[in-house]
């Protein structure tokens, strides 16, 4: 039987497939082959949307909260819901018996496949083959097409392709499904319909146009009123294509949306399918040609990495700030469509070393909402700006007040109340994107005013002990959510010391650089001199635990909790809590959440030696419970760096497959974004040894034993460096049309100058 979309696909080392139905596996194969262009997120759900299939539709930073405790990400109308009855039986999954079936999610060219072999209660069969997208050419077009070919008997068909407006969001915990908009506007169009909704609490548009073409042998028709009749001779096969725009009034002035959205149809509809395919393949080329990583020796993981990085380049979007990245990217409503520190420590530097635009617009994202943040500092007696744990439109604390435990139990949530890193999180994530890219502009127009409004933050939020003469920052969670309520968390106090350290530095460089910008910006945030030295005089006195023995301290007092070490990690590197321990006396015993302190070596590597980094790892690693999807790829990358490659590679395989494997049980809320980025990190960060050191980009790989190669690009400076590393050497090359342009780099320790147009090779052996 012909292939109709063959010429579309890519080969198969780029795809991820599903070969039979299951009807329990729905949900999570819905995150999994999600498409998306950063704007808008569409689940991948089948066409005929089954019984108790989770249809999501969401844009970026779009929140309500109508019904719910606090803003949650909105599910809007389904737009893939196209219903085919066939001599009155309906084909579906679950209507009709699937003789074959299959599902193909192309990630080169983010493209979705499926193919079923449909038998009716007569034993007659139908070939069903379905391609949809969500453009990355233009990011208001949802495209899809369908070929039905009655394979035994001539057929009537019925096709039905409306909006589904039924739609709700999932309810947590005593809430309920809610509804979050309300019908405005059902117009016919010429060759379409307009659809427009409103959300409930801030009244904002959301405006859909729909065309649906049939299309047999050379006839051509556009679909009017709710059925379509269309009759079928024996292996004749029948066209849908289904042409969908959604636009907001965020995007466009809400009094012409829907003329825009008549003529938005018109245009794709004179396009023709195929060429709208044919763009959006090259702007999915433009992407993998940015951020791919080829892997020589393990074509599995190859598949599997590019996996991951297609659920990153799904969610990233370029703008002024208007969204960042939810937890669960745009892939699912777990946590609600909240922004944590996530987006910051774990998927900004993808961008920022990728596609510099996107990290930008999370950043502005922060800076937009840096008011809220002041008024939070202010509410809790604090200086400065103080961001949310949790964030969604307005960047005010959003945070529930319950969540469910382990156990199924109900628990208070006191994140927000005491998790501050995040503030320095942020902070951290400017000073990156500042290093990487060396955005002036940006540093002067919003990066400059986060360092040092996050600075002033951390200086209002010490203590000073006078008898000890230090300061220390008391009441805090750390990364490590099961010790709540402790004082000097190692990660907590590290990153405001860093925080204070750059914001000395940079307000020193602003003053000598750009005096005009220096004073502009002195007088806007009313910062003075006394403030600076205050910085100067309290970072080096921050409470820093570090024992004779080169163990860090996670927090004052844990080496005196219950000691518990978990064994047989080789066999099992994620291991279940221990049955001695009840869940609720977790935080009595030694025992951790996640990466903490191995945290804390992995982004502030070059503060510490390897042999601090080693005696930490290997203790906290007894401790480590990984009950949070961040803490293998932080593991893996870690363990790279102290070249410990067999635990690296375990861990990283964890992370790796941590949604493909349903490693957590709770991929259909969508995909694990942490990890996404965290194993971006292992391997550019851990396996390929890519590091920032004093502002000085190293590389000193050490690759898996299997990897014969890997080769990738990194954005450097404003430059598209190349980069291609083996066991024994690394070889580097970048462009510009400046022939004098040059690039300092250490490789393998020693500082290399890299000169435009050239390749340049550096042997492993030559400088050991």
């Amino acid at each position: 039987m012909k292939d109709f979309f063959a010429k579309y696909k890519s080969d198969e080392s780029w795809w991820i497939r599903e070969k039979k139905w299951d009807k329990s596996m729905q949900s999570s194969r819905e995150s999994q082959f999600s498409l998306g262009n950063g704007y808008i997120g569409s689940r991948g759900i089948l066409e005929e949307v089954p019984y108790d299939a989770r249809a999501g539709t969401y844009i970026a930073g779009l929140y309500d909260k109508t019904g719910a405790q606090i803003p949650e990400l909105v599910n809007l109308p389904n737009p893939i819901n196209l219903k085919i009855i066939a001599n009155g039986e309906r084909l579906g999954a679950g209507t009709m018996d699937m003789l074959q079936y299959e599902r193909m999610l192309d990630l080169r060219h983010g493209l979705l496949f499926r193919r079923t072999i449909y038998q009716n209660s007569h034993k007659k069969r139908f070939d069903y083959q379905s391609l949809r997208f969500v453009s990355m050419r233009d990011k208001h077009l949802i495209a899809m097409q369908v070929y039905i070919t009655a394979l035994d008997e001539g057929v009537t068909l019925t096709v039905e392709s409306l909006l589904d407006l039924s739609v709700t969001n999932i309810g947590f915990l005593t809430e309920g499904n809610k509804k979050h908009f309300r019908i405005e506007d059902v117009t016919q169009l010429d060759k379409g319909e307009y659809v427009g909704v409103r959300t409930l609490e801030k009244d904002i548009l959301i405006a859909y146009g729909k065309s649906l073409i049939i299309e047999k042998n050379s006839s051509r028709r556009f679909a009017e009123g709710v059925a379509t009749y269309v009759k079928l001779k024996k292996n004749q096969a029948i066209c849908i294509t289904n042409i969908f725009s959604v636009f907001s009034s965020k995007d466009k002035n809400s009094s012409k949306t829907k003329a825009m959205i008549k003529g938005f149809l018109k245009k794709h509809i004179r396009l023709g399918f195929d060429r709208m395919v044919k763009e959006h393949i090259a702007s999915w080329g433009k992407l993998w040609g940015l951020s791919d990583i080829k892997i020589k020796g393990e074509p599995d993981v190859q598949k599997k990495l590019r996996f991951n990085i297609y659920h990153l380049l799904i969610c990233g979007k370029e703008g002024d700030g208007e969204s960042s990245i939810g937890a669960k990217t745009l892939t699912g409503e777990g946590y609600r469509g909240h922004i944590f520190w996530d987006a910051d420590i774990f998927i900004l530097p993808f961008f920022i070393y990728n596609i510099p635009k996107v990290a930008k617009n999370m950043l502005l994202y922060r800076y937009n909402r840096l008011d809220n943040a002041r008024k939070i500092a202010e509410s809790r007696g604090y200086n400065g700006a103080m961001f949310p744990w949790e964030s969604a439109d307005t960047g005010e604390e959003v945070t529930p007040a319950w969540a469910k435990n382990y156990d199924g139990t109900l628990i208070q949530i006191r994140t927000h109340e005491m998790e501050h890193h995040i503030t320095a999180d942020i902070a951290y994530g400017v000073y990156q994107y500042y290093v990487a890219t060396q955005d002036e502009r940006f540093m002067l127009s919003h990066g400059f005013e986060m360092i040092f409004e996050t600075a002033r933050f951390w200086a209002s939020r010490v203590e000073y002990n006078k008898l000890l003469d230090r300061y220390e920052i008391k009441h805090v969670i750390g990364p490590d959510e099961f010790h709540e309520d402790v004082d000097n968390n190692a990660y907590t106090n590290c990153m405001a010391r860093f925080n204070l350290l750059i914001g000395y530095g940079m307000y020193q460089k602003l003053k000598r650089l750009y005096p005009k910008e220096f004073t502009r910006l002195s007088k806007k945030i009313n910062l003075k001199p006394r403030e600076i030295k205050e910085w100067k005089n309290i970072f080096p006195k921050i409470v820093f635990n570090i024992k004779d023995n080169g163990l860090i301290e996670q927090f004052d007092g844990f080496f005196k909790r219950k000691k518990i070490e978990l064994r047989n990690l080789k066999k099992q590197p994620i291991p279940g809590i221990p049955k001695k321990v009840k869940l609720q006396d977790i935080g009595k015993t030694q025992l951790v959440k996640q990466a903490d302190v191995v945290m804390l070596l992995h982004i502030l590597s070059d503060n510490f030696d390897v042999k601090i980094k080693r005696k930490n790892f290997y203790y906290y690693l007894k401790r480590t419970l990984h009950k949070s999807s961040l803490s293998a790829a932080t593991h893996a990358a870690l363990a790279a760096d102290i070249n410990d490659l067999d635990t690296a590679y375990r861990y990283f395989s964890i992370a790796l497959n941590m949604d493909l494997n349903l490693l957590y049980g709770n991929t259909n809320d969508g995909m694990h974004a942490a990890s996404l980025g965290g194993v971006w990190q292992a391997v550019i960060s851990g396996f390929a040894g890519v590091k920032v050191l004093k502002g000085t980009l190293s590389i000193h790989p050490r690759l898996p034993e299997v990897w014969q190669e890997m080769s990738f690009c990194m954005k450097w400076g404003g430059y598209n460096l190349k980069v291609m590393v083996t066991g024994h050497s690394v070889s580097l090359s970048f462009s510009s049309k400046r022939k004098k342009d040059r690039l300092r780099i250490k490789v393998y320790g020693l500082l290399r100058r890299i000169e435009t147009n050239r390749l340049y090779t550096f042997s492993r052996r030559a400088t050991l």
